[in-house]
């Protein structure tokens, strides 16, 4: 029995001197190498298929020559951008005009802020019957978008034609109702927005979306009467975290986009019909 505690005490012993040898300047494993600085990281760019994606890809390639790696996610809808960005899912967005991320912003008080104007996807006057807004008729049918947001740009442009005056101040506010002159008494039709291009034969003038006039064939550009310039309102935008505005990648990211290259090849791909808002 005395025998046996003899090793038993010998193996505590050298325990307790392995312990207190550690706990005094023993070697310890080297501290793991922090996370890669944001630097290094891809930008998480958030865009709408079609135009906007297809840009995207030629500021990436720009980008990528001056060091800066870009991630393009692509969303379904307008609304999952803007969530995506408030929840710092993705770094920057682009699909939208400013009055549109105002409002999100005002709705759901996210923080999120414009950071640069991008292109302008131009709402026209078109007409089939006319060939110069100067030729419309007394008491002639036009037609407009039924939303409140391209609503109120329809009528901006209206107003900018010289057709209609508007309550002063509302800006793309604007409805039917904030018309204060009509002296030639135009019969305004308030339609969906998606449908006018088709009723375009039954209207002497109408405002349409670049969008919905592109897929019915014409060429802003070239076929609309009246067509909004880059002073509108509803130039599309860079929208960041309000608290990344000043982040020099962003401002990298940004010269990339604003590049002469993505100019020229959104002047050759949509021949006009897409308008430098910067």
């Amino acid at each position: 029995m005395h025998i046996a505690k003899k090793p038993l005490a010998l193996i505590l012993c050298l325990l307790f001197v392995i312990a207190l040898t550690a706990g005094c300047g023993g070697k310890t494993e080297p501290a793991k190498p922090a996370a890669a600085p944001a630097a290094d990281k891809p930008l998480k760019v958030g865009v709408t298929p079609g135009p906007h994606a297809q840009i995207m890809e030629v500021v990436k390639k720009v980008a990528e020559k001056d060091g800066l790696k870009i991630q393009i996610v692509e969303f379904s809808d307008y609304v999952q951008p803007n969530v995506a960005l408030n929840q710092g899912d993705i770094d920057i967005n682009s699909f939208q005009h400013l009055p549109f991320l105002e409002n999100m912003v005002k709705d759901r008080k996210y923080d999120l802020v414009m950071l640069a104007k991008t292109f302008t996807f131009p709402m026209g006057i078109y007409s089939k019957k006319i060939k110069n807004i100067k030729d419309l008729k007394d008491g002639a049918v036009i037609a407009m978008p039924n939303d409140p947001t391209n609503g109120g740009r329809a009528l901006l442009l209206f107003e900018k034609a010289g057709l209609i005056k508007l309550k002063p101040g509302l800006g793309h506010k604007a409805s039917v109702v904030d018309i204060v002159e009509n002296p030639r008494k135009f019969k305004i039709r308030e339609l969906e927005a998606a449908q006018i291009p088709r009723t375009l034969e039954d209207m002497e003038i109408a405002a349409i979306n670049t969008n919905y006039a592109m897929s019915a064939g014409l060429v802003p550009a070239k076929d609309a009467l009246i067509l909004e310039d880059s002073s509108s309102p509803y130039a599309n935008i860079l929208a960041v975290r309000g608290k990344d505005k000043d982040n020099p990648l962003y401002k990298k990211f940004l010269k990339a986009y604003q590049s002469e290259e993505v100019k020229k090849f959104v002047t050759e791909q949509f021949k006009g019909s897409v308008i430098v808002a910067w």
